[in-house]
């Protein structure tokens, strides 16, 4: 293997491991004080660069080491995980961005970005899996197709969101970002799970804690400032 390949590969694993073990401690302190919005930075930046180099892994192992079938598929839900945490983390991030949206403010460039570009990556996926028979694929570009859908209609319509959009689709970009990147860790090393629930079982614990995280800090009618202040960021 190329000694850059090497090296990409430790990257990956040490921001990975560094984002699975900051995300728990910015879920548990207090939302939109000092120590959450650290280390939720931190995982940010963890999530950016474990899905960056896990691109950079598939992507360079898929063109230029002859591999069995079995590993190109396990390469292949690298690259389908890492480009979906990618996004998911990218667009958590830029949802503290996005808090006037559709009361005058405009997306950015990079909104629009991640978006276009993410609509038809994730549209391929669906495309790839169902005829290659990856369910992963599949399950993945259908829930990057729906997100980017949504931030795209969102960002298309004149009318405002409902009140606390941002916080919400703060919340499930990383929560989403997180439980994207344990479900690669799981499928590609806990061989002890059987498939399809080494994938899976990050979804099935993930989905009910942001559904319930996003009632619970937005509710119906819009975040509730003594329970949530999340600061004013961009994207340089």
């Amino acid at each position: 293997m190329a000694t850059w390949l090497v090296y990409t590969r430790y990257l990956h694993i040490a921001a990975g491991f560094l984002g699975f073990f900051v995300a728990p401690v910015a879920l548990a302190v207090r939302k939109g004080g000092v120590a959450h919005r650290r280390w939720g930075l931190v995982f940010f930046w963890a999530m950016l660069v474990a899905g960056t180099t896990s691109l950079l892994l598939a992507g360079g192992q898929l063109l230029w080491v002859a591999l069995p079938a079995g590993r190109a598929v396990a390469l292949m839900f690298l690259l389908i995980t890492g480009l979906f945490s990618l996004y998911l983390a990218a667009f958590g991030y830029r949802a503290l961005a996005l808090k006037k949206l559709g009361y005058g403010q405009r997306p950015a460039l990079v909104d629009w970005l991640m978006a276009g570009v993410g609509l038809p990556v994730f549209g391929f996926f669906i495309y790839y899996g169902l005829r290659q028979g990856i369910v992963p694929a599949v399950v993945f570009g259908g829930a990057g197709v729906v997100r980017t859908g949504t931030q795209l209609w969102s960002y298309l319509r004149s009318a405002p969101p409902r009140p606390g959009q941002w916080l919400r689709n703060h919340i499930s970009g990383f929560v989403g970002a997180y439980v994207a990147a344990v479900s690669a860790f799981s499928a590609t090393s806990l061989h002890f799970i059987p498939w399809p629930w080494n994938f899976l079982w990050p979804t099935l614990l993930g989905v009910p804690y942001m559904l319930w995280a996003q009632r619970r800090y937005v509710g119906t009618q819009g975040p509730q400032p003594a329970r949530v202040v999340l600061p004013e960021v961009g994207m340089a």
